[in-house]
């Protein structure tokens, strides 16, 4: 289907002096006039028709009855808000503070009438209360009809001529929310021109004036019919499986299918919107919305507060899971956070948001330097003596640790010995090291290194120092992983390159990935292994199926996906888990502790000491041959990628991904 071209948005009034914002500001003296004078017109009607006894007593204070009366109908109006809303959008629980604002206004008056010998009669006076409140709702509730029905006149026969026509699935209380607004919005992009719906009840009807259509087989001709451009899922807690199989589904008509968020939230956390603002949040499906689970919120109030006042490091703070742990520790205003790491163009980047974002309210320190340095790390945590010490600072990329094992053995392994031991000697509270899925029975020097580090770290269970070590799968649009890539791809028109179409990884948020680790943080005591319970994985084929959808292209056809092969030290499939018996509960469902029984120093620091006498004999060398040799010595668990995947079908994880 054609997309139409947009047509250029006017620009907002703005100015104090424009007609309407005058209008505007007027808006809520006008709304009191009227409310004075339905009160008097029912007060004046109740007296003549007798309903007081004092009716023809001319010495009974009126104007003082009056006065008190209105002045505290009105000042109950006053103080629960009812002239701030904006009755055009008004929904039942604005009508209800009508109501609840007079019902408080007629107790009190009753009891300060009465004391001051000022009463016309309890029941004259209740009558009085509920004639004015249904007459007041009675306005409001006209006002809103003969507005909308002014709106979605003026809308059919004035919206611009080439609005998008948008189809909305689901025909409930959201999908008539989101209606409604396209509907009033004039001048608009979009123009809805039905419903979707599996209810059969609803399947004809018509919701503001716009029909519902059973949700059947002939989708894709009533979508060809009523030439419709883009559909907008408008279903509130929508599971990720649902979400993905409506995705596959509307976008195979060549519509583009957008969400429709709920609750509605302005950014500054308030709801509803202000006067002659959309309240409507439609937005791209994202691929993260694709990964059949809900992403996982594990921050909590009672974690951010545990960081608060804190002396905070975060070493490879410029990474893509360090500069988040970054950004969520700064959210908990710590006392310090000092930001270290060796490539000083991600840790500008980060430094600098920071500060636009905080200024001087964030005791921010940045340091440039590698966990290798042993002398300068020592130098950093004895000037700022950290309380907490995150430590993300590692080399990740599988295929070039492979050539050089050296490298990833200095930088991750001794890397986290030297931190870890700054830690303990400067008095540091917490350490919590980000490990990853390729340490479980790992299949190259990168996962080996890892696994190490685990052991490095759960080892240390006698510290004063309290370490743990956060275990978690693959991060959606980290540096270096697979959704930049596959992005650039798209972009260049292809092809989309696989290393196997079978393979399967565990998929999460960056956010999530750092809000696991603070929340592992704030739980740790001493020498957990914290996994999350991530769900199934996610074949990579579907992943780049996905992607290509999204960027309105379509798998095969516009985009071309090639198969390239294995590439060295990887496998088909990761784990989370080493031995899923040995898995203890949390406090958060989602999160878990791997109780495996832990190595002592002795044998940690035998292991390591083999280690530091390979990378001394190889030197400077290229290859990592004697390297991956002694690894697979100190990690028992490290076997070759070719033994793995010879059997990986027979894996749960396989099986999982296949559901």
């Amino acid at each position: 289907m054609k997309r139409r071209q947009k047509a250029k948005k006017e620009p907002k009034v703005s100015g104090s002096t424009h007609p309407l914002a005058v209008f505007l500001r007027s808006r809520k003296i006008l709304l009191l006039f009227i409310d004075v004078f339905i009160f008097l017109t029912v007060y004046a009607v109740a007296l003549g028709i007798g309903l007081s006894s004092h009716v023809l007593d001319t010495s009974f204070p009126f104007l003082q009855n009056v006065l008190i009366f209105l002045s505290l109908i009105v000042g109950m109006r006053v103080l629960f808000r009812v002239y701030s809303n904006i009755w055009r959008y008004a929904s039942a629980s604005t009508y209800i503070l009508i109501v609840l604002s007079d019902l408080t206004a007629g107790i009190l008056s009753l009891l300060i009438l009465r004391l001051a010998g000022f009463s016309i009669g309890v029941w004259t006076e209740v009558a009085i209360v509920a004639v004015s409140t249904l007459a007041t709702l009675s306005c409001r509730f006209f006002y809103q009809v003969i507005y909308r029905h002014l709106n979605l006149k003026s809308a059919a026969g004035q919206g611009p001529l080439n609005a998008h026509r948008v189809m909305i699935v689901g025909a409930g209380q959201v999908g008539s929310m989101l209606a409604m607004e396209l509907l009033m919005d004039g001048k608009g992009e979009y123009k809805p021109v039905g419903f979707f719906d599996t209810d059969r009840d609803k399947v004809g009807s018509y919701v503001h004036g716009l029909r519902v259509y059973a949700e059947g087989e002939n989708y894709a001709q009533i979508l060809r019919e009523l030439e419709v451009e883009e559909v907008f899922l408008a279903l509130p807690s929508l599971e990720s499986a649902a979400l993905e199989q409506l995705y596959q589904k509307y976008s195979a008509t060549g519509c583009k299918v957008k969400l429709y968020d709920y609750p509605l939230r302005d950014p500054e956390g308030s709801s509803g919107a202000g006067e002659g603002e959309s309240r409507r949040r439609v937005r791209e499906v994202r691929i993260e919305d694709l990964l059949f689970r809900q992403t996982l919120d594990v921050m909590d109030e009672q974690t951010q507060a545990y960081y608060r006042d804190r002396v905070v490091l975060v070493t490879g703070g410029g990474g893509s899971i360090g500069s988040e742990l970054c950004r969520q520790v700064a959210r908990c205003r710590p006392g310090r956070l000092i930001l270290l790491d060796i490539y000083e163009n991600n840790a500008y980047e980060i430094e600098q948001e920071l500060r636009r974002q905080y200024g001087g309210e964030l005791d921010l320190c940045v340091e440039i330097a590698s966990v290798r340095d042993r002398a300068r790390l020592e130098a950093v945590f004895r000037h700022y003596r950290p309380q907490i010490v995150f430590h993300a600072a590692a080399h990740k990329h599988v295929p070039l640790m492979e050539h050089n094992g050296g490298e990833a053995v200095k930088n991750n392994v001794f890397g986290t010995v030297n931190t870890a031991d700054m830690a303990e000697k400067y008095g540091a509270e917490k350490f919590i090291l980000i490990s990853t899925d390729k340490a479980v029975n790992p299949t190259n020097i990168m996962g080996a290194t890892k696994r190490l580090c685990e052991m490095v770290i759960l080892c240390r269970s006698d510290s004063p120092t309290a370490f743990s070590a956060v275990r978690f799968g693959n991060v959606l649009d980290s540096n270096g992983s697979v959704i930049p890539l596959f992005r650039r791809q798209i972009e260049a028109g292809g092809p989309v390159t696989l290393t196997d179409r079978r393979i399967v990884r565990y998929f999460m948020t960056i956010p999530e990935a750092s809000g696991l680790v603070m929340t592992a943080g704030a739980l740790a005591k001493r020498g957990e292994l914290f996994v999350l319970d991530m769900g199934r994985p996610v074949r990579i084929l579907d992943l780049a199926e996905n992607m290509i959808r999204l960027s309105g292209l379509k798998p095969y056809e516009d985009i071309q996906i090639k198969e390239i092969g294995l590439r060295p030290g990887e496998k088909l499939y990761e784990e989370l888990l080493g031995k899923k018996e040995t898995l203890r509960a949390t406090e958060h469902r989602k999160i878990f502790i791997e109780t495996d029984e832990p190595h002592s120093r002795a044998d940690v620091e035998s292991r390591l000491e083999r280690l530091r006498k390979a990378v001394s004999e190889e030197g400077d060398s290229v290859g990592s041959e004697e390297i991956r040799r002694v690894m697979m010595e100190v990690v028992p668990s490290y076997r070759l990628p070719e033994e793995v995947n010879a059997k990986a079908l027979q894996s749960e994880e396989m099986r999982l991904a296949q559901r």
